[in-house]
């Protein structure tokens, strides 16, 4: 009998890989996660509708949360850890649950993602509402706990994004913006953290820094509001100053610590602002752009 969705089938053509030699089966699990990754190409115009909501839900007060069980719930895990140290989004704005919580960072259980109850639940104690953007991760796209809390979300009226590896998976079916990765069966049968974790890793990635370009928090391809809390990040962000500033980089050093190492303000200070206060004052009316404030004091 043929598994019902594709995540969850058997290659024929992998039949005896546990007497393949080590070369042969490293080269299949790589070609493994290389059709993970082809399998983001045709959903990148979704992740971009997805980037859309969740930049909106930003940048009107509301947040973006996470929400998966499994290995899904900690790639999504991985990715919201990384967006407040990345584009200095404020911590409380990013949101990850999981099923079974934090707890299962020590030790993966599978049984809290069949906790549909669990689901809802979660969503009610996280107070989400309207200005709220849930995307929600899973490989096949059932995932009760999953599945409970994208129906939780919509139903407060918060916009959901579902990300799943099997079209016509009601986590698809039932969101705003359906992101499908087509990874199809995996190298060891059913260990979706493989391709199907792959590509969603990928997704992720893309997904949370086309928001942090979208909110203001790139200039070229540099990290503007990076959040500079140790010696490696504040030479980063130094350089990052002098190179967009166009100064050298004890000037830039100069304007980093002015601006309590706030990168944004800095390079605002090592291009002609006065003080902090009008540099404050000069992304306030550019909507914290570094490119339009940069622009105001007559910079390009």
């Amino acid at each position: 009998m043929s598994a019902p969705f594709s995540t969850e089938a058997i290659d024929p053509r992998l039949a005896g890989l546990d007497a393949w030699d080590d070369r042969r089966i490293l080269a299949t699990l790589l070609d493994g996660q290389q059709r993970g990754l082809d399998a983001v190409v045709p959903a990148l115009p979704d992740i971009a509708r997805a980037a859309g909501l969740a930049a909106e839900a930003l940048g009107s007060g509301g947040r973006l949360v996470y929400l998966g069980a499994g290995s899904p719930g900690l790639i999504a895990l991985l990715d919201g850890l990384e967006i407040p140290q990345t584009y200095g989004i404020a911590r409380d704005r990013i949101l990850i649950l999981m099923a079974g919580g934090l707890a299962m960072t020590e030790e993966l259980l599978g049984g809290p993602e069949d906790d549909a109850e669990a689901g809802a639940t979660d969503l009610d104690r996280a107070g989400i509402g309207p200005k709220d953007c849930v995307v929600a991760i899973s490989a096949s796209g059932t995932t009760r706990y999953t599945l409970a809390g994208l129906r939780r979300a919509r139903a407060l009226g918060a916009k959901t994004v579902g990300i799943a590896g099997n079209a016509g998976a009601p986590l698809l079916a039932e969101a705003d913006v359906a992101i499908l990765l087509a990874t199809g069966p995996e190298v060891i049968s059913g260990s979706t953290r493989m391709a199907a974790g792959t590509a969603q890793k990928a997704t992720l990635n893309m997904l949370s820094t086309l928001v942090g370009v979208r909110l203001g928090h790139v200039h070229d391809n540099l990290m503007v509001n990076v959040t500079a809390d140790n010696a490696k990040l504040v030479l980063r962000a130094t350089g990052i100053v002098a190179r967009t500033a166009r100064v050298g980089n004890e000037e830039a050093a100069g304007a980093m610590a002015a601006a309590n190492n706030e990168v944004k303000p800095a390079i605002l200070l090592a291009a002609g602002a006065k003080n902090p206060a009008e540099a404050r004052d000069l992304l306030a009316r550019s909507g914290g752009v570094v490119r339009k404030a940069l622009a105001l004091l007559g910079r390009d």
